[in-house]
């Protein structure tokens, strides 16, 4: 509603104001409208009301329809009638026949309207560079799970080519073996033999390796000054040179390099005492193993990967005591172990021939190898 108008001025500001409180009293909101400068002001110093404008642009003489609210509006008729070509003889007098009163209220509301619309402009500034920041931040995130993602990657493929390399040595070395047994040069058999095993151990060795290193194994009770961990972003082993922090970070040094790193990113290495081995004479190896090994090896638990160097191993090492058959316990489960463990006993060079286990033992998964 539209309070006092088509009326004297000061009598329609004073009835208007006097609604306005008779609505006050009984808490109704109301919404009015108003040239009044008599109205604002009383809005500006009176609790419970709320002065608020529409943005006008006097640069095309039109409003923005944007609300503002706290701001009353002002009524620009001497800058609009400038701007219509109005005598600027007429406006000069005009502005004279304000009083002094009239003129403060008009500059401190055009100094509150100045001050509403900067402070527009500052915030649109700020949500902006928020918004930049805010793409730029994920942007560095994507970038750094990128990075780390490849870093991964380098690691799992020198794996996978380390333990290439391994199986085409134990490939190698058993296409040799075959050869020098029909030669029956037994000196050389027990030197390839003995490099065989060394790497079924580094086999052994590097699939235990790579189960260990997919994730982390460390929580902050663990972490100790000195502890040997490797860090699997880089794919480096490393030192802890501190205790974890407030955000479960360490220093961790790599060589020369030294850099914070949460211990999620960790891995624990168990790093053996360094024992001195026993050197055998190589003519008591043969008696050695006949009265240490087991004419049974079980690999229950194992992966396909883990068991077959195990196997393998095993099986030289059953050749070289004569043992004529043997049992390898494997367990029912899926199947896919028996069934890896088989294939590879059919092109294995000591088995002769291969059985499930009689009187029951197959329902415990035992497979029975009889060697050559």
């Amino acid at each position: 509603m539209n309070f006092g108008s088509g009326t004297d001025p000061i009598e329609g500001s004073r009835l208007a104001i006097s609604i306005l409180d008779y609505f006050y009293n009984l808490n109704a909101t109301t919404i009015s409208t108003t040239h009044y400068q008599e109205l604002k002001e009383y809005v500006l110093v009176t609790s419970g009301f709320e002065n608020a404008s529409f943005e006008f642009d006097l640069n095309t003489l039109s409003p923005t329809y944007k609300l503002l609210i706290g701001i009353p509006g002002k009524s620009n008729a001497f800058e609009i009638s400038k701007r219509l070509g109005l005598k600027q003889e007429i406006l000069t007098n005009a502005m004279s026949l304000m009083n002094s009163k009239d003129i403060s209220i008009e500059d401190l509301l055009k100094e509150i309207y100045d001050n509403k619309i900067e402070i527009e402009k500052e915030k649109q500034e700020i949500t902006k560079n928020l918004n930049q920041i805010e793409m730029l931040r994920k942007k560095l995130e994507k970038d750094y799970s990128d990075s780390e993602q490849k870093a991964i990657l380098l690691v799992e493929n020198a794996k996978k080519e380390a333990r290439d390399i391994l199986l085409d040595v134990k490939d190698e070395a058993t296409k040799i073996i075959k050869e020098m047994n029909s030669i029956k040069s037994k000196k050389n058999v027990q030197d390839l033999y003995d490099l065989k095993s060394t790497v079924n151990e580094k086999l052994k060795s590097l699939s235990t390796y790579n189960n260990q290193s997919s994730k982390s194994n460390l929580s902050k009770e663990d972490v100790t000054i000195g502890l040997n961990v490797y860090v699997i972003p880089l794919g480096k082993n490393g030192v802890v040179k501190t205790l974890p922090n407030s955000s479960s970070e360490v220093e961790v040094e790599i060589g020369s390099l030294k850099t914070n790193i949460n211990i999620n990113q960790l891995v624990k290495l168990n790093v053996p005492e360094t024992k001195q081995k026993k050197i055998l004479p190589k003519q008591a190896t043969n008696s050695f193993k006949s009265k240490t090994i087991s004419n049974e090896i079980n690999v229950i638990g194992y992966s396909v990967d883990e068991a077959l160097p195990i196997i393998d191993k095993y099986l030289d090492d059953a050749k070289l005591a004569k043992l004529e058959t043997v049992r390898i316990v494997h367990g029912k489960g899926t199947g896919k172990l028996r069934a890896g463990i088989h294939a590879f006993l059919k092109k294995h060079p000591h088995v002769k021939s291969y059985r499930m286990g009689s009187f029951g033992e197959g329902e415990m998964g035992v497979t029975v190898v009889t060697l050559l």
